[in-house]
């Protein structure tokens, strides 16, 4: 392993960890409901998510349209999970099966 792949996912791993942790260590009994801290650190959840999904897919896509059929499948079934049940945990396997099976498809 060189060390400058172990730099960027310790970097990676660091900001992972504020993401998630320092919203949390901040909103302790600091915020009011309708405060400016408190709006900032209710998009923080949906900030990392679109974040961590573009790490994601951006080693996927490419223009071969066989490998990133199990991006885009996978994608689909969450959006439209999400839509229509409004619950993380059906969308979330939901995806993950759906891009497991494009993947198996294709072989």
């Amino acid at each position: 392993m060189s060390w400058e792949l172990l730099t960027v996912a310790l970097m990676a791993g660091v900001a992972n960890w504020c993401f998630r942790a320092l919203p949390i260590l901040a909103h302790r009994g600091r915020t009011t409901a309708g405060g400016w801290l408190g709006r900032f650190l209710s998009s923080t959840g949906p900030a990392a998510i679109g974040t961590l999904f573009v790490a994601a897919i951006l080693p996927s896509l490419t223009s071969d349209l066989a490998r990133l059929l199990p991006v885009i499948t996978g994608t689909a079934a969450v959006l439209a999970l999400w839509f229509t049940r409004k619950s993380v945990v059906l969308a979330t396997l939901a995806g993950a099966l759906a891009h497991g099976l494009a993947v198996w498809l294709i072989g």
